[in-house]
This record gives C-alpha cells, structure tokens and sequence, in this order.
C-alpha cells in the first residue's frame, strides 16, 4: 500500500509544476517536436528538455527519434493508473456533494415557505 501511495504522489510531484502541465496539455493533441513545444511555451529549449526528461522519467510520455527530431507523445497508463485511485476519492466526494445538495434543497424549501407565513403574521 505504501509503494502504491508513493507512486502516485511521485506523479502529483511530477504534475505539480506548472510548465509540465502545459505540456501535456500541448501533448493531449498528438506527437510533437522539442522545438513545436519550445514555440509555444516561450521558454528556452533546455528547460523544456528539462521539463521532458522529468516527465519521460516519470513514465508521462514516450520519445520518438524522426531523423534527427524527437517527438514526444502521451502515454495513457499513468493517467489510467491515476484516474483509478482519483476514482475512490471522486465517490467520496459526490456524496459528500450529494447530502451537500439535498441539505441546499431543504434549506431552499424552507425559505420559500418562510415568507408565507411571515406575511401571514404580518396581517394579523
């Protein structure tokens, strides 16, 4: 359970830092090339490496040599690995919001009533 723990907090760790999310999110489109990722962030070219070498040691993307370019793609496991233990959490959370709604209705029920009977003292 612990090495289980461990792994996904190495990949909230890895997913933490903001230039490695945009890159996925640029990479949720398809392959691309270090220079195609460099345009589009306005960082320079080794911090990008950086921020891939990370991300590939982490398992978030795979590289793809083309000649003399790279090109690096998504890997879908770690986000899979991700989304399942997210997924106990996602139902703990949607009854919480659950009892959360059903209380906000309640509560909505009793406030439309209220001023019925405010008024109805009021012309006593």
């Amino acid at each position: 359970m612990c090495i289980y723990i461990m792994v996904h907090m190495k990949a909230f760790e890895t997913l933490a830092d903001e230039t490695r999310r945009q890159i996925v999110e640029l990479l949720r489109a398809g392959e691309l090339p270090v220079n195609d990722i460099v345009g589009s962030l306005q960082i320079h070219q080794s911090g990008v490496s950086r921020h891939l070498r990370i991300l590939l040691e982490a398992g978030f993307v795979d590289v793809r040599p083309d000649g003399q370019r790279r090109l690096y793609s998504l890997r879908p496991e770690p986000f899979r690995e991700l989304d399942l233990w997210l997924a106990g959490y996602r139902e703990l959370w949607h009854e919480r919001l659950d009892r959360f709604g059903k209380a906000l209705e309640r509560r909505q029920r009793k406030q439309t009533r209220e001023p019925h009977k405010r008024k109805e003292k009021d012309s006593c």
